[in-house]
Order: structure tokens, then sequence, then C-alpha cells
């Protein structure tokens, strides 16, 4: 039962996770579609407008003709650099307020610098502040000559349009920075957590083969059978240890993941565990308190891979005979004790990649994790993981 609740487990949480791709990949289309929209219809959209107050303002002027096509000229030029203000934001933004200076002499009723404001917009959303502020102090500059020619209240709501547009680019920025730092921590923690499976996997699995090939050439001259049976178990020990392999790389390579993989592995594998260690000749006795509850699936990974690091060490550093695991079931945690005869590894156990990894799973659980020796000799491992 309690092999296929994991199972069911793995697959809700393979199901949420395509849930979250198509998702993820789904929003994307949706900003891709919408930046291509904006790239077509702000330029159109901005010259047309400012081809309708050319054509409405030339005839104000001495020389009609000399001024329509001056005027035409400049918003032929910022409609087409509007187009390219994604991907040269600051040349486009200098290029918008320069012209802005010519299209205000020109053409002095026209209050709002509408190039210059979709121009600096984009420099923000693109560039740090120590490159925005000067296209922004441009662009302000260029609405304060308004007040040669327009109200203070005209000339003042430009500038703060201005500084909102600013405001809107950097908002964006700001938040696309925030979520690009998201994925590099998720990426750093995905590969933290693979680091330690590779090593709990490779560790225990290295250690069972060291072990059992060499109680196999102990004994075969004298008893084959017991050394064939060693053999057996390295052959097994080989496939759970490409099984796993497969499985933890199927998370960067998804190629590599076969059909019928079996799901990861939790506390209903604990008597699998413990029989591989007695073809080792670790007698390893595995005790029950409590009802057994339904475990997440993270933190019944966790407490598997922490009785399998402390099993591991018991049989590469304690030299032990005997090794008792409990495993304890409360309303409110789980607890995980491991015992053995041997003698405790080298630096009291304050140190060493498999107990730095078994700090840190229970630590992410917020748990805690206590090891040493014990005082009646031997060692042991005490874990407390809240449910």
């Amino acid at each position: 039962m309690l092999q296929t609740r994991a199972q069911r487990a793995n697959l809700i949480l393979q199901t949420d996770a395509v849930r979250l791709r198509m998702g993820h990949d789904s929003s994307m289309r949706r900003r891709r579609k919408l930046a291509v929209f904006a790239d077509f219809a702000i330029p159109w959209s901005v010259g047309v407008f400012l081809l309708l107050v050319v054509l409405d303002e030339g005839d104000k002027h001495d020389d009609p003709t000399a001024v329509l096509v001056a005027g035409l000229a400049i918003v032929l030029v910022q409609a087409i650099a509007l187009r390219w203000r994604r991907r040269q934001p600051e040349r486009v933004t200098a290029l918008a307020v320069v012209t802005g200076f010519a299209f205000q002499l020109l053409y002095p009723s026209v209050v709002l610098p509408i190039p210059a404001l979709f121009a600096v917009g984009s420099l923000a959303a693109a560039r740090a502040p120590a490159v925005s502020l000067v296209g922004l102090a441009g662009v302000v500059g260029l609405s304060a000559t308004n007040f040669f020619t327009a109200t203070v209240e005209d000339s003042v709501f430009t500038m703060s349009l201005a500084v909102g547009a600013w405001a809107l680019g950097e908002a964006a920025r700001s938040r696309r920075v925030a979520i690009d730092k998201e994925s590099q921590r998720a990426m750093a923690d995905e590969q933290a957590r693979i680091a330690r499976e590779l090593h709990d996997v490779i560790a225990h699995s290295v250690s069972m083969i060291v072990v059992q090939a060499a109680a196999a050439d102990d004994v075969f001259d004298e008893r084959p059978d017991q050394a064939r049976q060693a053999l057996r178990s390295i052959e097994q020990a080989g496939r759970d240890a490409m099984a796993e392999l497969r499985r933890l790389l199927s998370a960067v390579r998804p190629g590599l993941q076969e059909e019928g993989t079996e799901p990861q592995p939790g506390l209903h594998r604990i008597d699998e565990l413990a029989e591989s260690l007695r073809a080792g000749g670790l007698r390893v006795a595995v005790r029950r308190e409590g009802e057994p509850a339904d475990l997440p699936a993270g933190l019944d990974l966790s407490a598997y891979r922490i009785v399998q690091e402390a099993l591991t060490n018991t049989l590469r550093h304690a030299r032990a005979t005997r090794a008792d695991v409990t495993l304890s079931y409360a309303p409110d945690a789980l607890e995980l004790d491991i015992r053995d005869d041997g003698r405790a590894p080298a630096g009291n156990g304050t140190g060493g990649h498999g107990l730095v990894g078994m700090r840190e799973r229970a630590a992410l659980l917020g748990g805690t994790l206590e090891a040493g020796p014990y005082p009646g000799g031997g060692y042991r491992v005490h874990a407390r993981l809240p449910l």
C-alpha cells in the first residue's frame, strides 16, 4: 500500500510539474505575441498621430511647405526609430530627444513629446538606472521647453509623464531582474539537490559493491555458494545504482527517462535496504513505532536518504557488526534513530559530505539532526522531521 501511495504521490508531482511547464509556456507565448503587437502598433500609432498634427499645424507658418516637409521627415524618423526601441534603447532615446527638440521648434503648441516618452520607458526597462536616468534627464529637459510656449501646469504635467514613463520601465526591469535571480536560486537549489542525491546513490552503491566483492574474495574457494550470492548482490546493487542515476539525470535530460522507471524511494523500501546490507555482513534490524502515516513525497524521500546515508557510513567507516533502525511515527513529526556498535567516524561526526548532506536534508524540512558517539558505545544518528 505504501508503495502504491508513493507512486501516486510521484504521479501527482509529475502532473503538477507538467501543468506548471504548460502554464509557463502559455504565458511566454502570450507575452511574445503582445510584444510583437506592440512593436507594430506603437510606431504606427505614434506616426499617424504626429502626421495628423503636422497636417493640421502646417497652415499656421509663413512657409508651410518647408515646415510640412521638415515635419514629415521628423515624424518618419521618430516612427521608424521606435521600431528599434527594444534592441537599441540608448540610440533610440537619444534620437527621440534630439528630433523632439526640432519638432518642438516647428510645432510649439504640441505639449507631449510622445516618441520620447515611449523611448525612455523602453530604456528604463532594458538598462540599469545609471544609464536610464541620463535618458530621463534628456526627456525632462525636452519637456521643460514647454515653459516657454505653454502654461506651467502643462509643463509640469509633461515632466511628470516623463518620470512616470521611466518609473514604469524601471518597475518592469526590476521585476525581470527579481525573476531572473529567483530562477538562478532555484537552479542552484536543484543542482544542490541533485548533488546530494548523486552522493547518496553512488556512496551507498559503491560501498555495497566493495564490501560484497571483498566478501566474495574471502569465501571464493571454501564457500562458492556464498561467493555466488555476493556476486548477485553486486549485480543488484549495480542495477539499482543505474536506475537511480537514470532517474536523477532525467531531470536535466528528460530523454534519459524510460517508461517503467520506478518512483523515488521512500521508507517503504527500508526493509529492502536492510536486506541488501545484511548480504554485506551487517546485521540490520528495523523497528517501527506508532502508526505509519502517509508522508509527503519530499519528506519520505529525505527520510529514506538519511537512513541510507547513516547505514552507508556504518558500513564504510564504523567497523560495526550490527545496526538498529527505529522509525517513530508521531502526529506532528517523524523521528529516525540509527545506532550501531562500531566506532565513531573521523572528526567525531562533525564533518564529511555525508553528514553535511543529512543535516541539509533535515534543515530543508524544518527538522533537526544529531550525530555522534553514543554513551553506551557505538554511534548514533537521530533526526526529527516535522510533519
